[in-house]
């Protein structure tokens, strides 16, 4: 398990739907895929997620999955990632989605 954090600390997380609206393998990379994410009034941006290896770009393409939508942009293979995708352990990552369809940008309370 990791550290315990104060209510305060976990309340910074800013957790959104977003839509994924186009999806490329990431060149020269054997585990990431580079997802553009529409995350309504925030606007879209450009996530690196390292999910390649389950799932083919064209299968996420409308999709609707969490993010965290506040962390500081990271740079990746010589690209910014602005955001990244929650997705539980398994044999292969579970990418978290809404139960039902919901607005991009949505925030998860």
């Amino acid at each position: 398990m990791k550290p315990i954090i104060s209510f305060e600390e976990f309340d910074k997380i800013d957790l959104r739907v977003g839509t994924i609206t186009n999806c490329e393998e990431k060149e020269g990379s054997h585990k990431l895929l580079r997802l553009t994410v529409d995350f309504g009034e925030e606007g879209t941006r450009n996530i690196l997620s390292g999910i390649k290896a389950w799932y083919k770009p064209a299968d996420l393409i409308g999709k609707q999955f969490v993010f965290i939508l506040n962390l500081a942009p990271r740079k990746m293979m010589g690209e910014e990632s602005e955001g990244m995708l929650l997705a539980a352990e398994g044999k292969k990552p579970l990418p978290l989605k809404p139960r039902s369809k919901a607005p991009s940008g949505a925030t998860i309370l």
